[in-house]
């Protein structure tokens, strides 16, 4: 149980509010007091402890993993003791609730499990292990939904609920992720038709948080989440939950206020539980969810490191990572970055404007195609489309279309490119398809017409076991990755706070100085091309390889963690 001072807690909400709801600030806050006062006995502080260099996360869907008679739950938490163990720290569940589309994220009800899956009893035990990050879709839900449908047919309880635009309201500025209408129709009982905001799609209707009522039954969402225990709560799509007549309707100060709120909320009841911002959108615009390093994201998705990192193996040069990774560096005592290489979804584009020229990213786009993912587009507010997103398994995309063994390549390569995930600023989350070596599904993908299928897989668990014993891919990617992580712990140079310091010794290398100055200092080296390269200044005892260096020798595709000599 939390004990909380309501009225310094009332005292802190209270601007954020007025802001938001200026004709109702008083009776919002007393609201938001309230579910405060309610939920404080089932919270209290988050038993994960501030992250630190041990810390990774990962990254999976409730039914990745699938066993004939089991709940995929129970399954999921059966290989995680048997295969994963204690490499990873938190694992980040992808949406776990009744849904329509997207797999998981279009959303039926926000408060229950799918028992497709599982219970929360299955949650519990999952928690039993490791930490856990729970998804929070607060921008949209499904059609299907009770407050949808509840909306549509005019239920006093969800008036104002979804948004539908009159013909006053300015869309020529509204920044799109699909190349969907921004508008669908939906038929009400009594013959009418609704015109519903649906920035992802039809069937994911986004909910409109300037109706006071919908704000709050979203904390409510999100204190019950803390309840069951989640240690870190993903704000999907959070960057579009706020729509303004001739705004682009995303990054809106509206939005930002929410998450303050949130914030406040989370920080009081339940200490060191975590908020994280997914924004795919370029970086500069990203990073504006950290706010003051202090008042909203405690952690924010690096979403341009999965494609500079894609583009330095590529290309086989590491200059564009390395001039954008020169300036990243510690946020706060209380924020970081939240990096990752592969996901659930595709390779976001949209994070590279500034960063790549059309031409690099031209290179990307074939070598996805090549590899035999897809492309997906969206649709610019002039009208004309612009790629959004690589679909492929990110380390198919690694590996050249040339090489004479494909699975031997995705192994040496993923490792280094992973090898620049656990050795940048911030906390580090691995897909279970990279750890455990998986390709790309294009059967999946073709069957559903869906192209971020291709790295979405769910793997039959006693197949999976089987192979670890018997695939070098999958048992190369799980013990290399395995060792890389152990390591990492003991390094308090990769601390999620400690400064990053790139040094461009070599352009076909990748060289981080972490807590430079300090005994902890560090020097990680990833070469990411296929030539040896050799890099004389830098000496020092290699904690991967065991051994003293004196000047670097690199493989290709090879990697280094130096401690330097003093």
């Amino acid at each position: 149980m939390t004990d909380v001072d309501l009225n310094a807690l009332r005292d802190r909400l209270r601007p954020l509010v007025a802001g938001l709801y200026p004709d109702s600030a008083d009776e919002v806050l007393e609201a938001l007091v309230d579910l405060a006062r309610r939920w404080a006995p089932q919270l209290g502080p988050a038993d994960k402890g501030h992250p630190d260099q041990g810390t990774a996360y990962l990254i999976t869907y409730g039914d990745a993993f699938r066993r004939e008679g089991e709940a995929p739950l129970h399954t999921l938490a059966d290989v995680l003791r048997t295969h994963v163990r204690d490499a990873v720290t938190d694992v980040h569940l992808l949406p776990i609730y009744p849904w329509t589309s997207d797999d998981g994220f279009g959303v039926v009800d926000h408060r229950e499990v799918n028992p497709d899956l599982g219970t929360w009893g299955d949650i519990a035990d999952l928690r039993a292990d490791h930490a856990l990050a729970l998804d929070f879709v607060a921008n949209h839900l499904s059609s299907s939904s009770p407050w949808f449908r509840g909306w549509l047919e005019r239920d006093p309880r969800y008036a104002g609920y979804f948004l539908e635009p009159g013909p006053d309201f300015d869309v020529t500025h509204v920044v799109r992720p699909r190349t969907t209408p921004l508008l669908h129709e939906y038929a009400r009982s009594d013959g009418t038709v609704a015109h519903a905001w649906t920035t992802f799609g039809p069937d994911q209707v986004d909910v409109d948080p300037s109706t006071p009522a919908v704000l709050l039954d979203l904390t409510d969402v999100l204190l019950g989440y803390l309840a069951h225990d989640a240690t870190t709560v993903r704000l999907d799509a959070i960057g579009f939950l706020w729509k303004q007549s001739g705004t682009s309707c995303i990054h809106l100060p509206q939005t930002h206020d929410v998450i303050r709120v949130w914030r406040v909320l989370v920080d009081a009841l339940a200490p060191g539980t975590l908020l994280l911002t997914e924004t795919n959108v370029p970086h500069a615009d990203n990073i504006t969810y950290f706010g003051d390093g202090s008042d909203e994201a405690h952690m924010v998705y690096q979403f341009a490191l999965p494609p500079l990192v894609l583009h330095a193996f590529v290309t086989g040069r590491a200059r564009a990572l390395s001039d954008w990774a020169a300036n990243i560096g510690p946020v706060s005592d209380t924020a970081t970055w939240f990096n990752f290489l592969a996901s659930h979804d595709g390779i976001g584009i949209r994070p590279t404007q500034g960063l790549l020229t059309d031409e690099d990213r031209a290179l990307l786009v074939e070598r996805t195609l090549a590899r035999g993912g897809r492309v997906s587009m969206a649709r610019r507010p002039d009208g004309s489309e612009g790629v959004y997103e690589l679909n492929t398994n990110y380390l198919d995309a690694l590996v050249d279309p040339a090489d004479a063994d494909p699975d031997a390549s995705a192994v040496v390569r993923g490792l280094a490119a992973h090898a620049i995930l656990l050795s940048v600023i911030g906390v580090p989350a691995i897909y279970y398809h990279s750890l455990l070596g998986s390709g790309q599904d294009r059967q999946g993908m073709a069957e559903s017409d869906i192209p971020r299928r291709i790295n979405r897989e769910v793997l039959d668990a006693d197949r999976l076991a089987a192979e670890l014993g018997s695939s070098p891919r999958r048992e190369g990617m799980l013990e290399g990755l395995r060792r890389l992580l152990e390591v990492r712990r003991s390094l308090p140079g990769f601390s999620p706070f400690a400064s990053q310091t790139v040094e461009q010794l070599d352009p076909r290398a990748f060289v981080v100085r972490r807590a430079a100055g300090t005994p902890d200092e560090i020097v990680a080296a990833v070469n990411v091309s296929d030539d040896v390269v050799v890099l004389p200044g830098l000496s020092g005892y290699d904690v991967l390889s065991e051994r003293e260096v004196a000047g670097l020798l690199l493989e290709p595709f090879g990697f280094a963690w130096l401690r330097p000599t003093r």
